[in-house]
């Protein structure tokens, strides 16, 4: 069994193990993680469905005793071409990769959650400069601020998108073409 000996910096192979990595090492340290790894497969939304039905029927107790059926009758190992030690064997990798998997997925979560709270302090950070900006803008003296202060409504007016239309009176129905067609006609007489 190969050790996997992680570096905390691509460039400096014998960092200190306090040294923070950049995001970029740690996406470079991953890619070189998952190629070593022999079986990744990702599967679409279907096909993780799919298997996950089949595999929730799996019980400890089940794997057993169906092991005892491989085991016991040379007939059963050749049908599903398995000998028992391969089976078991499967099933301790299998466990393995689940607390693997655990790890990545709290590491994905911690990882996830810090940069939910940078942007959170980013928004936080424009809030406040737009705000400072806008009341200094008012000043003559701080006239250059004008531009961007502009610049910014415009990219908040854009970032929230359309306006939506004014709620139709519950009373009357909303229009349809032909109805909006006949309305303009008769307008125009």
């Amino acid at each position: 069994m190969k050790t996997l000996i992680l570096n905390n910096s691509s460039n400096t192979p014998n960092a200190p193990a306090d040294t923070p990595l950049t995001p970029q090492e740690v996406v470079d340290q991953l890619r070189a993680i998952r190629a070593r790894i022999a079986d990744v497969t990702p599967l679409t939304g279907a096909q993780r469905e799919a298997v996950r039905g089949l595999s929730r029927i799996v019980t400890n107790e089940i794997l057993q005793a169906s092991i005892g059926a491989i085991d016991s009758a040379q007939l059963v190992s050749q049908a599903v071409g398995q000998q028992p030690e391969d089976v078991r064997a499967l099933y301790d990798e299998s466990n393995r990769w689940t607390q693997a998997e655990g790890e990545l997925r709290t590491m994905l979560n911690g990882i996830a959650g810090a940069n939910l709270i940078r942007r959170q302090r980013l928004a936080l950070i424009i809030k406040q400069a737009y705000g400072v900006s806008t009341a200094l803008a008012n000043d003559p003296a701080h006239a250059a601020l004008v531009p961007q202060v502009e610049e910014i409504k415009r990219l908040k007016r854009l970032a929230r998108g359309k306006k939506k239309p004014a709620p139709q009176d519950p009373q009357q129905p909303a229009p349809t073409p032909s109805t909006t067609v006949l309305q303009t006609a008769t307008k125009q007489q």
